[in-house]
């Protein structure tokens, strides 16, 4: 069933609503009031401050304290429609749709889908793939700076996918034998099969895993079942929003941006939305 903006407006219709979530989701297992020891401590939200209060100390508990809302003056109904967009939108959501949309600063736009992005890191949560495995390689489109002038540069992603499963990704100042190994030997279970291209960089995966792979130079793309398809899928999406939504990535971002796409592309098929997903998250210290 489709989660839509109405149904996030009608769930989220003011701060108060959006903070009490928030309370909630943080503080669900809190059995006793961590001042006084009363069990199951009836806590009120205090009036003009994002605090909930112990009715029988006063004692109070801050739901936006150490996460990406802390210190904030945006509106968290903003934040919330915010969050839903990024969830939703299969191409990103450029800080300059954000402003339009939100009617915010683009300063306050920027930070606001920055910190969303720092939700959907899941590095370091992740287990490895199962098999067949694509593995393949990508340049992204980017801008970098040289001394005072800017120039175009495109930064190497490497990335793995789990045909039906999820894709592990990690951004490489070179795609190489050398960052190749170490990236397919963290994110795959040895002995599974893997299938990639004709590249040089993936000359030593069979002395780990069951390797096959198709020419593309003699434009074979699949062969007895071998193919790249599904992760130039995820690659020929990432490229497309890269150059249509924002354009080109800095390559000192493009990990966070990477990371978006693969988080989207990893909760694609569950239940919950990704939505909900991420406001779970946003509950909680980064």
């Amino acid at each position: 069933m489709r989660y839509t903006l109405r149904d996030m407006q009608q769930a989220f219709p003011d701060d108060d609503a959006c903070l009490h979530f928030l309370f909630r989701a943080r503080f669900r297992n809190l059995v006793a009031c961590p001042k006084c020891g009363v069990e199951k401590p009836n806590y009120y939200k205090v009036k003009k401050r994002t605090a909930y209060a112990c009715g029988d100390c006063g004692h109070q508990l801050y739901p936006l304290a150490g996460t990406i809302f802390e210190k904030t003056t945006t509106p968290l109904t903003l934040w919330f429609h915010a969050i839903y967009l990024l969830s939703v939108s299969k191409n990103g959501v450029s800080a300059k749709e954000l402003e339009r949309q939100l009617g915010v600063s683009y300063p306050t736009a920027h930070r606001m889908a920055k910190q969303i992005r720092l939700l959907m890191l899941e590095r370091g949560r992740l287990g490895r793939l199962g098999t067949p495995i694509e593995i393949d390689e990508a340049y992204i489109k980017g801008r970098g700076k040289k001394s005072h002038n800017y120039h175009d540069r495109s930064t190497p992603v490497l990335a793995a996918v789990e045909v039906g499963g999820q894709v592990r990704t990690q951004v490489v100042e070179r795609a190489d034998l050398k960052t190749a190994m170490p990236f397919i030997k963290a994110n795959v279970y040895q002995g599974s099969t893997i299938h990639t291209d004709e590249s040089k960089i993936y000359k030593q995966v069979k002395m780990y895993y069951q390797h096959e792979s198709v020419r593309h130079i003699a434009h074979e793309y699949v062969k007895n079942g071998v193919t790249t398809n599904h992760i130039e899928g995820f690659f020929g999406q990432l490229k497309r929003s890269v150059d249509g939504t924002f354009h080109a990535v800095s390559p000192y971002y493009l990990s966070s941006y990477v990371a978006e796409f693969a988080y989207r592309y990893n909760h694609r098929n569950e239940a919950v939305p990704i939505f909900s997903l991420l406001l779970e998250k946003a509950s909680t210290r980064l």
